[in-house]
């Protein structure tokens, strides 16, 4: 692989970073919902979801989720009735808050934001068969696949972690600037919505 081809590669993965997807969504989610501290839990979630889908593509389970309409529709209607159970769980908690004397704590915590997002970018089918129709464009088959393909998850994990953190950091300072206990009820109910309209978006995925 040229170093060209690898820049080509970081840069396309900076692109596909800062488009909103699900992934995206849920991050920021977590962050409008439960603060900045969640958030970059869900961000390596997602750096580490990204890790294993893009790994398993380059292993060919890609390959059959592409060819396989009932794999396709198993993932994907998995990660979106998670997503959606979340947000859901989301928006109860903030409502429970409302009726009492609600406290600055976070509905979610960070290990259970950390995981989801395990879920969330391991499991988001459409995720996999980008990996599986993109990534084979920057391998040399005249070089040790091994080592490019380590290289190409890698990068991908990187870049897409950094474009994930600038969202969440951003997200959370906008939910800091409302402070008001109705303002953070809302921000709350925001977040939850969120997480669903995630759920949505892998919902409608078509392979």
């Amino acid at each position: 692989m040229t170093f060209h081809a690898w820049l080509a590669f970081a840069l396309a993965s900076a692109l596909l970073g800062l488009v909103p997807g699900p992934g995206v969504l849920s991050i920021v989610g977590y962050a409008i919902g439960a603060g900045r501290r969640v958030a970059l839990a869900s961000v390596g979630g997602m750096m580490a979801g990204n890790f294993l889908a893009m790994s398993l593509s380059l292993l060919g389970v890609g390959a059959l989720l592409a060819t396989s309409a009932r794999a396709f529709s198993a993932v994907k209607w998995g990660g979106a009735i998670y997503l959606v159970g979340l947000g859901l769980v989301t928006l109860a908690r903030s409502g429970r808050a409302n009726g009492g004397e609600a406290g600055p704590a976070a509905p979610i915590g960070a290990r259970a934001a950390f995981l989801g997002n395990v879920l969330v970018g391991t499991f988001h089918p459409k995720t996999i068969v980008f990996f599986v129709a993109f990534v084979p464009q920057f391998i040399d088959r005249d070089a040790s696949y091994g080592y490019q393909a380590a290289l190409l998850v890698v990068t991908f994990c990187g870049v897409v972690g950094l474009t994930d953190t600038v969202y969440a950091l951003a997200a959370s300072r906008a939910a800091r600037l409302l402070s008001t206990p109705r303002a953070a009820l809302w921000s709350r109910r925001a977040g939850g919505g969120a997480l669903i309209v995630s759920g949505a978006a892998t919902a409608a995925a078509r392979s």
